[in-house]
């Protein structure tokens, strides 16, 4: 990884408590909006605690994402272990999923239009926009060997994927079913 990875099992269970909260309330109202006297009265402890466990807000943003992050690649990787061929559309079908629970669009744009290209989490955002894409270049050269260029492919669907799951906030969630569909076309050419 780009970045210093936080094991949340690490964690006391305070700081579990302020990173939960603190995730729920950057994703629900935006980074800038949430500030620190807020995140420490929600999750019941002291500003104090909570620059003891995470150093500043810039620490917990990331670490927000990086958990955000994690869980979500495991969700992805589970629901791989048990798919068909071909798998590109299971990246596709979590997104799906994961979409009416997704109120606000996707954690790491919104973060990505709140912070600078130098804050610390953004390397989190880079790193998981780039893995998902590289699980589909994976996922395709695996899958259909005969592509005549996995990359490409890889990108083309990654762009797909991620233009209609932005843009679901505007069309509604049909948005990404449509997408999977010219997926599926795509990866039987």
């Amino acid at each position: 990884m780009n970045f210093e990875e936080t094991d949340i099992d690490d964690l006391t269970p305070g700081a579990r408590q302020i990173l939960e909260v603190a995730s729920e309330l950057f994703y629900d109202h935006g980074i800038h909006a949430v500030g620190v006297d807020t995140i420490a009265a929600e999750s019941g402890v002291t500003k104090r605690t909570l620059y003891n466990n995470f150093g500043s807000k810039d620490s917990l943003v990331t670490s927000y994402l990086q958990n955000r992050h994690s869980g979500w690649w495991q969700h992805l990787q589970d629901r791989l272990a048990d798919a068909v061929p071909p798998r590109a559309l299971t990246v596709f079908d979590v997104y799906a999923e994961d979409s009416p629970a997704i109120t606000r669009g996707c954690a790491f744009l919104n973060a990505a239009a709140e912070i600078p290209p130098d804050h610390p989490a953004y390397a989190v955002i880079r790193y998981h926009k780039q893995s998902i894409e590289e699980q589909l270049c994976v996922l395709i050269a695996e899958d259909s060997p005969a592509a005549a260029d996995p990359q490409r492919l890889a990108r083309h669907l990654f762009l797909l994927l991620e233009g209609a799951f932005a843009h679901q906030g505007i069309s509604g969630h049909g948005l990404l079913m449509e997408a999977r569909e010219i997926a599926a076309d795509l990866l039987v050419r």
